[in-house]
Formats: C-alpha cells, structure tokens, sequence
C-alpha cells in the first residue's frame, strides 16, 4: 500500500560532500529539525586540504563531482549541491562547468555554494562584503578576485590561516564574533562565512543581532538554496534571518551565476 508518510513524497536534496568535512551534514540536519517536507542525502569525494595549488585543485575535478552526482541521482533527487567552497578561488566559470557536467550526466538541476552564494547577494542587494574564512591571506586574495569578477567586492577580510580540513572544523562558533566585529567595522552589506567545514551557522543569529548586518554562512546558504529549487519553505530565521528576503531564488537564478 501507498505510505500515508508526507516523508514518502517529499522532495529529495542530494547534496557532494567534501570527505573530510565533519560540519555540513549534522549542521543541515540541525537547521531542517522535524521537518518532513524534504529530506537531505549526502555522497562524498576526496578531499583533505585546500590551497592555491595544483594537489588542491584537482580534488575539485568535474569528473569526480559528476561520478558522486551520479550515485546521488540514483535516489531520484530533485537537487544536486556541490557542498563546498572551492569556486570562490577557483571561480564562478568553474563551478558552472561542474553544474552544467552533473544536470547534462543525471538530468537533475544542480548548484554550488558559490553558486548560491552569488544567488543570494543579488536576491539582498549585496555589492560589499566582510569576508570571515578559515583560510589564509592568499586564498583570501583570491576569493576577492574571483567576486570581484562577479561585480562583489570584498571590502574586509579576516583569515585563521588553516589548509587542513580536519583543523578547520575545530574553530569554536564564538572564535567567530572578534572577526565578525572586525569586518563590520568596514559597513559591508553582509557578512560571509565562507567554508562548509566552518562551524559559522551557530554563530549567525548572535553576530546578526550585535551588529545589525546580515550574516551568510555557506552550510546555511546551500540548503537555502537548494530549498528554493524544489519549492520548500525557507529555512527557520535562527540560521538567518534576512533571507526570507532571498525567497525569489529559483534554479534559474541560481545556475545562472
């Protein structure tokens, strides 16, 4: 007999995982609660440490995302996410060649966090960003040169200077608001938390609260996006509470960037 559970039917996220990310996935969870009108199903690829190199780069290879993407797709998803922040040094033209790769292999509509990110600026109005990353000064550099290609500037930022994954995921929520203080000081239009091993989200609704500007954290960002494509409520505004006003996203929107 047909299951009388709205779970049965609910739209499915498929979401590429970076291997060694130990953030994302209970942190969606977290964020999506008892909610049964989604649900969220993850697969992972190769990755251990990020830098402005050749090693890094080739663990964000279009064929690696297309071969996760197609296991993903074998759970009939209605979306596929590239969990991760790599376009935003390697750049928006890479992360759109991943897309365009995954929706021709599967035929599922498919986007990244710096897809969504470039998305959600537009839906907010955002031209001037702060810039909060795990990352050193040179991949910081580098991710203000790929936005400003896409007409974003970064008008602060503040690095931890770490490459490993594993080290990333140890930077504590509160560790966040000395370096958001720090950016806001420079009136960006938003505050971003760039990286989904980042523990950012749990620090979003206090820093939103001190300072008064909007806060995007990349786990959150991702999800938001990708309940945009499959036409489910928002998420809850703990996690962000001026993204109600980023509710015109659509796949469209999104692939676009």
């Amino acid at each position: 007999m047909p299951s009388d559970d709205p779970r049965a039917s609910a739209p499915r996220i498929g979401m590429i995982v970076p291997s060694s990310n130990t953030c994302l996935e209970p942190t969606t969870y977290r964020m999506l609660g008892d909610r049964t009108d989604v649900s969220v199903h993850f697969t992972r690829i190769p990755v251990g440490r990020v830098g402005l190199d050749d090693s890094s780069d080739a663990q964000f290879d279009t064929a690696a995302m297309q071969a996760a993407a197609a296991l993903l797709a074998t759970a009939g998803v209605d979306v596929i996410a590239w969990n991760g922040t790599a376009g935003s040094w390697l750049g928006v033209p890479h992360d759109r060649a991943i897309t365009d790769a995954i929706t021709a292999a599967t035929g599922v509509p498919a986007l990244t966090t710096t897809q969504a990110y470039l998305a959600v600026f537009g839906a907010l109005g955002v031209r001037n960003v702060g810039l909060v990353t795990p990352y050193p000064d040179d991949m910081n550099a580098r991710i203000g040169q790929c936005y400003r290609d896409e007409d974003i500037t970064v008008v602060a930022a503040h690095g931890f200077g770490l490459t490993e994954t594993t080290h990333i995921a140890r930077v504590r929520p509160e560790d966040l608001l000395a370096p958001s203080r720090q950016v806001a000081q420079s009136k960006p239009d938003a505050i971003a938390y760039v990286c989904t091993n980042l523990l950012g989200a749990d620090a979003v609704e206090a820093v939103e609260t001190e300072l008064g500007v909007p806060v995007l954290d990349s786990v959150v960002i991702t999800l938001a996006a990708c309940l945009a494509v499959v036409g489910a409520d928002p998420v809850h505004p703990r996690w962000g509470r001026h993204l109600a006003g980023a509710s015109g996203l659509s796949s469209a929107t999104i692939a676009g960037r």
